[in-house]
């Protein structure tokens, strides 16, 4: 049987975002730190509404307590229109902190 290899180092576009949810923020710290130690060299950091402070705190935990050499290359603010029930729409912010390592 023969095995498909992945080519080290190879990164599709996309990869290198990380969407912050609702699960604690040394998971995203985690997923972001395997990024960098993967050889990447930029990560976007992405949350919308009540996960936009979480989102800020993985990216000064990454920053602060565990990658010294991480800087915060940029920081987008926007907001979101989005349809809920009933046919309303709602506006919704969302941030995007892109993170590089030198």
């Amino acid at each position: 049987m023969a095995e498909k290899k992945k080519a080290e180092n190879t990164v599709k576009p996309g990869d290198n975002v990380i969407f912050v949810g609702k699960k604690p923020a040394m998971s995203y710290v985690l997923a972001v730190i395997t990024q960098f130690t993967g050889g990447i060299k930029e990560v976007n950091v992405k949350a919308r509404g009540k996960s936009i402070s979480r989102a800020v705190d993985v990216a000064e935990i990454v920053k602060n307590k565990f990658l010294g050499d991480v800087k915060v290359k940029s920081i987008e603010i926007g907001t979101e229109e989005r349809a809920v029930d009933g046919g309303n729409k709602v506006n919704v912010s969302t941030i995007s902190i892109v993170l590089t390592k030198s």
